[in-house]
């Protein structure tokens, strides 16, 4: 047998549809009660309510008013409702009427049609036997009425079928009214399980964009973000909850992607810099709808990452390649070197032999460092990074290069735009990275009028605070278009070199999280910018 009705209701979804329908019959017991007060107090005869006994009448609708009220208040304040109201209510409703009934001359005054309503609708808010107990004593009520008007004359025998029919249709209500509750509250528990469910399903949307490792941005049509998961908020440098702030305020640049993608349509795939003012990032867009001015799904990529898988297929192929140059190519470039520098010692040789010579033993070199260079990019050792002091390794630096390469005073010197500045990175690859870039200034400036002229300019950046060390020099410059290949791999200029100078810098600098820059001089010349690692990044 189901038992489910016969206690009070427990479960959220029955408290919450019993107090909607608590509040609706404590709501229309005032409006009746109301009603009848009035027409006691304003005398309508031709109601024909309560002319038996007027005083009696006027005492009754008053008392139902206001017992009404009073119950209905913490109703209505929704605060803890006793589950002894619902059956209070009911139970003066049946005396009440019962008695109004009574001094309206009986069944015959039509009135007792209420207490059938009220049974029905209190009796969703009661359990089943509390439900058919109250309907039960409706019954019994208007029939002890009919019973005492009949034995006072009032009522005929015949009343008594009407009475028994309003008690059989309470009777009837109250038992109909329980599988309708049932089926209502098994329709809202069923409705608020599917809310949960996809409540539960919009947590797990987000929380699955927000953790993509794709950067991903949505926009309406008036450029308003609408999505922003936390790989793209990190892109453009912001918080995550900037829901309804216009793009242009976060990122201008991209908003003026999406403008032109807007006016022309065209598929490309636009790039910008990101916040931190080195990264690339390349930007995907997709219309949500049937054009491209309303909704738009922006992919965010950074282009270091492909960058990054192409250079690694490029390590790959020059690591295959680097044993056989090593075995192919260096013994016999070490034969032939070698028997130079034993000619070079014959005091019989001609000048014009000596200057064949010389080219021999300058291209023997030459192919000799290519060698050096692949089998070192073969190798990769892993970065030891450390935390240096930017001010004193770069006065000890300049200090070990000038002695070196003999240079004047002044012609290498030290700028730091902050007096302390750490940075993390391998001592060694530091500092091979720093004379690879000076010793190349070195030998460029040289060739200019005026002379050489190299500085190591060290700070922070201003809109990242990140670390940097720049090695500026006044010579001719880097021709516009050497500039986008600069970085790679065997890109010489006229001057010649091996190629590998700059990658092999670039390489180190992406070991330890930093990154290597070129730009022109403002007054000539080339700028060669190391940043460094973010230091709120060092301990990932």
């Amino acid at each position: 047998m189901d038992r489910s009705r016969d206690t009070l209701p427990g479960s959220p979804a029955e408290a919450e549809f019993g107090g909607r329908v608590l509040k609706l019959v404590s709501a229309l017991r005032v409006i009746v009660a109301a009603v009848l007060l009035l027409i006691g107090l304003f005398g309508l005869q031709e109601a024909e309510l309560g002319y038996r006994f007027p005083g009696f009448y006027l005492a009754l609708t008053a008392f139902y008013f206001f017992s009404s009220v009073a119950l209905a208040i913490p109703v209505f304040q929704q605060t803890h409702t006793s589950p002894m109201v619902p059956i209070l209510q009911l139970a003066i409703d049946i005396v009440v009427i019962t008695a109004i009934v009574h001094a309206s001359g009986g069944v015959r005054s039509g009135i007792e049609g209420l207490l059938a309503i009220f049974v029905a609708a209190t009796g969703l808010t009661l359990p089943r036997r509390s439900a058919y107990l109250m309907a039960a004593l409706a019954a019994i009520a208007v029939l002890l009425e009919q019973w005492l008007s009949y034995s006072q004359g009032v009522t005929q025998v015949s009343d008594f079928v009407q009475v028994g029919i309003l008690g059989a249709i309470m009777l009837a209500v109250a038992l109909g009214t329980q599988p309708l509750l049932r089926r209502i509250e098994e329709t809202e528990a069923l409705a608020r399980q599917r809310g949960i469910d996809l409540a539960d399903l919009a947590q797990l949307n987000d929380y699955i964009i927000q953790n993509l490792r794709e950067s991903i941005l949505v926009v309406d049509s008036k450029e308003r973000i609408r999505l922003l998961n936390q790989s793209a908020a990190e892109l453009l440098g912001t918080e995550r909850n900037t829901t309804g702030t216009p793009l242009s305020k976060t990122a201008p640049e991209l908003a003026q992607i999406i403008g032109n993608w807007r006016h022309s349509g065209e598929r490309s795939t636009p790039s910008f810099l990101g916040a931190d003012g080195t990264t690339v990032v390349n930007t995907y867009i997709a219309p949500l709808g049937p054009d491209n001015q309303g909704p738009a799904l922006l992919f965010l990529e950074d282009a270091s990452l492909l960058t990054d898988k192409v250079q690694q297929s490029k390590l790959a192929a020059l690591g295959r390649l680097s044993a056989s140059i090593a075995h192919e190519i260096r013994n016999p470039i070490g034969a032939l070197s070698h028997a130079g520098q034993l000619l070079a010692e014959s005091e019989k040789m001609e000048e014009e032999d000596k200057r064949f010579l010389k080219i021999i033993l300058k291209n023997s070199q030459r192919v000799s460092d290519i060698v050096d260079n692949v089998l070192q990019l073969s190798r990769k050792d892993a970065a030891n990074p450390q935390q240096i002091s930017l001010r004193d390794w770069c006065d000890e630096f300049a200090a070990e290069f000038t002695s070196t390469l003999e240079l004047n005073e002044g012609e290498l010197s030290v700028d730091g735009i902050d007096d302390e500045v750490i940075v993390r990175m391998d001592i060694s690859h530091l500092h091979q990275v720093a004379w690879n870039l000076c010793e190349n200034a070195v030998k460029y400036a040289s060739q200019t009028a005026g002379g050489i002229s190299v500085t190591m300019r060290y700070g922070r950046r201003q809109n990242n605070n990140r670390p940097f060390l720049d090695i500026v020099d006044q010579g001719a410059g880097i021709p516009e278009s050497l500039q986008e290949e600069l970085f790679e791999p065997f890109a010489t200029g006229p001057e010649g070199g091996s190629g590998l100078g700059l990658y092999i810098c670039k390489e180190l600098c992406e070991q330890n999280q930093a990154t290597l820059r070129y730009r022109p001089g403002e007054g000539g010349g080339s700028i060669f910018q190391i940043v460094f690692a973010d230091p709120r990044r060092w301990e990932l």
